[in-house]
């Protein structure tokens, strides 16, 4: 599947919903992106442009035990697969833009209120929050590093991962994979061994 430049540019501002368990199953990772993707809001599955390494990674990590390209869409069986797992995915900020410097850092400190009252009430084990500089701006944490964050939000544990853009090139599969596993094993997606 592809699309011009026009159509991409049709997908802007346009919102992906949140791809959650059912309420009465647990929900054990919580991935957050920093918004969606123009490629994302026209396929409607999230980190969808082709290249993005989420799904290589999560698959080389162990976390899913069959490749997922969404790049056309993600499979009702990819997403009841997610969910049959724990993992949910949502993003800070919910419209799409081309880039993520698109946002406003009001726009990140609003999402950010957004995302710490989904996790209030859905109450994941692990929240990993994919991009370091969009943390720092959402939650006001100057000096937070990539890894587990000295905080929690209620009784989640909170990560900060690499972002799997293209864009961000001194991560590979394989970096992106080892911190995407240490956030699974602290969730109990993937075994402590």
């Amino acid at each position: 599947m592809g699309f011009t430049k026009a159509e991409l540019e049709s997908y802007r501002d346009v919102e992906v919903p949140d791809l959650l368990p059912a309420h009465d199953e647990p929900l054990r990772l919580l991935f957050v992106g920093i918004n969606p993707g123009l490629w994302t809001a026209a396929t409607q599955s999230h980190f969808a442009r082709p290249g993005n390494r989420f799904y290589p990674a999560l698959l080389r990590a162990g976390i899913l035990a069959q490749p997922i390209d969404p790049a056309a869409g993600m499979s009702a069986h990819d997403r009841d697969e997610l969910r049959r797992r724990g993992i949910g995915i949502t993003n800070v900020v919910a419209r799409a833009t081309a880039r993520a410097d698109e946002l406003t850092g009001e726009e990140l400190q609003e999402g950010g209120r957004r995302l710490r009252a989904l996790v209030a009430e859905r109450r994941p084990r692990v929240v990993a929050v994919a991009g370091i500089t969009a943390y720092r701006t959402a939650f006001g944490e100057r000096l937070a590093r990539v890894g587990e964050q000295g905080v929690r939000w209620g009784s989640s544990r909170v990560f900060v991962v690499p972002n799997p853009s293209g864009l961000n090139a001194h991560e590979t599969v394989d970096t992106l994979a080892t911190a995407y596993a240490e956030a699974a094993r602290a969730a109990g997606v993937l075994s402590s061994t």
